[in-house]
């Protein structure tokens, strides 16, 4: 094969990473409840304190030992150092564009906004709860949706009793809000 075609620096991993993670909406905030912040902070803080420097010294002490080519501590470090690297950047590009909202402050309010905690029924009957949360704090499994998704876009700026419309491929389904709450969400 050509030289040509192939790579030779590790800057396209920044593309494939930015690519394959959720992205804002242009012009948006990152909406982020507390604890989730609180959570991207901490990976952040660990992965800058604790994790990077013990590897910095792994790698120090391979390349130490002569010939880099083969050796395995100093190839893996190097790739490791990267990827740390590459989330750090990306850490603190999501913290520092972060806006933090409490949903426990927002009582009172019968609208779903970010934050609410949305009780709807579908059109077999069932009735499941959604709690709209930040982007990176999405988690299906336990009903955590983010404020982007088709969902919970549909669902936003309704009351209770309101009837919405959700697109989903194989045609529309009417949902009913049944209640609206705002409270902690347990991550």
């Amino acid at each position: 094969m050509s030289k040509a075609f192939t790579r030779e620096n590790d800057d396209a991993d920044d593309d494939e990473e930015s690519a394959s993670l959720p992205a804002i909406p242009a012009g948006s905030k990152n909406y982020i409840t507390p604890e989730g912040y609180r959570r991207l902070k901490a990976e952040y803080m660990y992965l800058l304190d604790e994790e990077r420097p013990a590897l910095v010294q792994t790698v120090h002490w391979a390349a130490s030992n002569g010939d880099r080519s083969e050796n395995g501590d100093y190839i893996y470090g190097k790739k490791r150092l990267r990827e740390i690297d590459r989330r750090l950047r990306f850490l603190a590009k999501r913290l520092e564009n972060s806006e933090v909202i409490d949903p426990a402050q927002r009582q009172g309010c019968d609208q779903v906004f970010f934050g609410a905690t949305v009780t709807v029924c579908h059109g077999d009957g069932t009735e499941r709860t959604y709690s709209i949360v930040g982007i990176d704090e999405a988690n299906a499994s336990k009903g955590h949706i983010s404020w982007v998704s088709p969902l919970a876009r549909s669902l936003l700026k309704a009351r209770a009793d309101d009837a919405v419309k959700l697109q989903l491929p194989d045609g529309v389904e009417e949902l009913v809000v049944v209640e609206v709450v705002y409270q902690h969400i347990e991550l």
